[in-house]
């Protein structure tokens, strides 16, 4: 079977890093409360529109990089992001002809239910439970939710991702 070239893995590959770097840039102790997901919004992205590339895997892989680069518990993320990608991909199609604002419902429940994974295998660690700031940032997410649709959309029609 002869494989074909996928085109634009570097791409996603590079969004994926911008998101890291992103999560790890430094900010005021005040606005770490609202720093977005921005990883999983971009996993979140790519296993919408790429499902055939981006998958399970690829949201544990990530999530994994994400502990490691973030220093919390190992598999918080991946956890939680190898969930998010299932739901993605077993919702995709239904979220992909949906208009964007309705998107936006779909988003926060993914974001959330990451976040109560995260939350949940923090608990079962016996590390201490966050103050109710820790929900701001699925709220603070799915606000740039429509940018983050419409920038990377962009960027894979440019790049002729497929």
């Amino acid at each position: 079977m002869i494989s074909q070239p996928q085109n634009g893995s570097s791409v996603i590959y590079l969004s994926l890093l911008v998101g890291f770097i992103l999560t790890i840039m430094p900010l005021p102790e005040w606005a770490n409360t609202f720093r977005p997901q921005w990883v999983a919004l971009i996993l979140i992205y790519w296993c919408m529109t790429m499902p055939e590339r981006i998958g399970v895997g690829v949201g544990w892989s990530t999530g994994f990089l994400l502990d490691v680069l973030t220093g919390t518990l190992l598999g918080q993320h991946a956890l939680g992001f190898s969930v998010v990608a299932y739901l993605m991909l077993r919702l995709h199609l239904r979220v992909r002809v949906i208009p964007l604002r309705q998107q936006v419902f779909t988003i926060f429940i993914l974001l959330l239910v990451e976040r109560l994974l995260a939350l949940w295998s923090t608990g079962a660690a016996n590390y201490p439970t966050p103050s109710l700031w820790y929900w701001v940032t699925p709220v603070v997410s799915t606000l740039l939710w429509p940018w983050i649709y419409i920038i990377l959309r962009d960027i894979s029609h440019r790049f002729h991702v497929s």
